[in-house]
């Protein structure tokens, strides 16, 4: 009797054991992070920190044309400044955080772009919610934060910081911060509007002054006309009387 049909149902059972195996362990380990953040100083209240940003790829259609970033508390959009980005990518800042974009890169190409903050805030991490936007429209979200120690499907970058260095401490809040957190007491600036001379008001005045004007003259006239007539009446009326004593 030969040997050979069970070696071959062995070596198909562990061939199939492993090709199970590899399945179960692809979907044990979670997906890896398709928009990633990292920093040079990744310290709590480090200053003038660069931000380096990836968002990988996934169409097979299209290339990325823009990204929005929402930055954490703690950091402020006027405390972000662009220092590298695909060529013709500029930075606009949003009222919680900026969009970075320009001509579509090339299909398949990440899309990588640095920004430099003023002051990274005292956190031990901090999450950077991105929404990737292609030449074609199609939106892919990165928004979602860790929960119950699952991990998301579309996380958010998230970069863990150390702890603040011993005596460091916040910098002062940019004037756009201060001004949003806290009204301020100092005389307000007039405005353009409030500056600039009330045209039509002073048409008005104007006007006012010349109506004024012509009525004093009229009545000036009348005044005069109304002396002369009353002086040729009485010349009139004593050169009358006089011929009648004549007479």
């Amino acid at each position: 009797m030969s040997t050979h049909p069970p070696a071959r149902a062995g070596r198909r059972f562990v061939l199939t054991g492993a090709v199970a195996l590899t399945a179960v362990l692809a979907l044990a380990t979670p997906a890896a992070a398709h928009a990633e953040v990292e920093a040079d100083k990744p310290q709590a209240l480090a200053e003038n920190v660069t931000l380096s940003f990836v968002s990988e790829a996934e169409s097979a259609s299209a290339g990325f044309a823009a990204l929005r970033v929402v930055l954490p508390e703690g950091i402020a959009p006027t405390d972000v400044t662009l220092d590298e980005a695909p060529k013709g990518w500029k930075l606009k800042a949003t009222d919680d955080g900026y969009t970075v974009g320009g001509p579509a890169l090339k299909t398949g190409v990440d899309a990588e772009h640095k920004i430099k903050v003023r002051q990274l805030p005292d956190e031990k991490e901090l999450a950077f919610k991105t929404v990737e936007t292609y030449s074609d429209g199609e939106v892919s979200r990165w928004l979602e934060l860790p929960t119950g120690g699952d991990e998301p499907e579309q996380p958010a970058p998230v970069l863990k910081l150390e702890a603040a260095a011993p005596g460091a401490k916040p910098v002062s809040p940019s004037p756009t911060a201060t001004e949003s957190a806290a009204p301020s007491t100092a005389a307000p600036t007039p405005s353009a509007e409030v500056t600039e001379p009330d045209t039509s008001a002073a048409a008005e005045d104007t006007a006012t002054d010349a109506d004024d004007g012509m009525s004093s003259g009229v009545l000036v006239a009348v005044i005069v006309i109304a002396l002369l007539v009353l002086g040729g009446g009485a010349w009139w009326l004593v050169k009358r009387r006089g011929a009648a004593s004549e007479s």
